[in-house]
């Protein structure tokens, strides 16, 4: 529910009656994982999907019924392969689903806000027998960008529509503006390493140099590489690239470090305009993230989602694996169904799903 924050609070806090339905176990294909949520409004609104389109009609009516009655329903959509397409489950996989109201309560609102606001947040939500399913929400990823070319710009535009928290540093005043950086979340004139030595990151963050500049390039990569940042990558020619690896080794940075670095910078995809680049650079980012190959679907064998890896399911406290409830002897199987698994499930606030 918290993935549609934004979209739920003015309801929430208007009093509106209305349901939600979010995925809490997925077997094989699905098109969306683990903590998709839609909403549906008493006059038959719908906001957000669990599926891109495949049982959201189910759904829908599962939603009205907790509406209406006041308790969570819990199901299955999809089963077998023939089972699946004939519920419209074109994937062929199965989701596992809670319906319930949304409430309009104190705790419900701050959630909201928080999950909103792009900080951390979690909500309980009931499940038919009185135990609850866990839903937090993490803080978008954060991608820095140092440069503030038409690049720049681009690759903030592609990855702020893809969730991603963008901060644009640039000692360039007439090219760090809101006129061209509308979507970035932070902006700064600040010199580069200067800057990063002041934020924090985590291993989801990304820093692409992209100034074309040695004297801000080496020292903000050298930063960079010594921190503990998930993605470093750098825009360059390979003589370029070559020119700015001896730099940094003469800064003092190690093989080891140096081999964090990402650059030439962006999948092999062919284009050359500043927003191919973005997309070849962003498609780097998250093939990286995700430990993907960047091979083409067609070319590699498994499933196509990675839904299993966007969820835990933790005892609070200890970090151990445990079963969601209030009684940790009970299986997953008997709240939900043979097979089904509900557990604590995390959605990035900054991005819609």
């Amino acid at each position: 529910m918290l993935e549609l924050a934004r979209e739920l609070l003015p309801l929430v806090r208007a009093d509106a009656r209305l349901a939600a339905v979010t995925v809490v176990g997925v077997a094989r294909s699905a098109p969306r994982g683990v903590g998709a949520t839609m909403a549906v409004t008493a006059d038959g609104r719908v906001i957000g999907s669990i599926s891109g389109g495949c049982v959201e009609g189910d759904a829908v009516v599962l939603a009205h019924t907790a509406r209406v009655t006041g308790r969570p329903q819990t199901a299955r959509l999809g089963f077998s392969d023939d089972a699946a397409h004939a519920a419209g489950l074109a994937c062929g996989g199965s989701v596992d689903v809670v319906a319930y109201p949304v409430m309009t309560d104190a705790a419900t609102v701050a959630a909201l806000e928080a999950a909103a606001a792009g900080r951390r947040a979690a909500i309980a939500l009931p499940l038919p027998d009185g135990d609850t399913v866990i839903v937090t929400a993490e803080p978008a990823p954060q991608l820095i960008i140092v440069g503030a070319g038409e690049h720049a710009a681009a690759l903030c535009r592609i990855a702020a529509a893809s969730g991603f928290s963008v901060t644009v540093v640039d000692v360039w005043e007439a090219l760090v503006t809101r006129e061209r950086f509308p979507e970035a979340a932070q902006t700064s004139t600040a010199l580069p390493h200067e800057f990063l030595a002041t934020v924090e990151v985590d291993d989801r963050t990304a820093v692409c140099v992209l100034t074309h500049d040695e004297r801000l390039d080496v020292p903000a990569l050298a930063a960079a590489l010594r921190m503990p940042v998930g993605f470093v990558g750098a825009m360059g020619a390979r003589g370029t690239v070559a020119r700015r690896a001896e730099l940094l080794r003469e800064s003092g940075i190690t093989d080891d470090e140096l081999a964090r670095l990402h650059s030439p910078l962006g999948l092999d995809l062919g284009g050359s305009t500043p927003a191919e680049t973005a997309i070849a650079v962003l498609a780097e980012i998250t093939a990286s993230r995700h430990r993907a190959s960047g091979r083409p679907l067609r070319d590699i064998d498994g499933p196509l989602h990675r839904h299993a890896s966007t969820a835990t399911a933790d005892r609070p406290g200890t970090g151990a694996p445990a079963p969601v409830g209030s009684d940790p002897s009970r299986s997953a199987d008997t709240m939900l169904g043979p097979g089904c698994a509900p557990r604590a499930l995390t959605t990035p606030t900054g991005a819609s799903a």
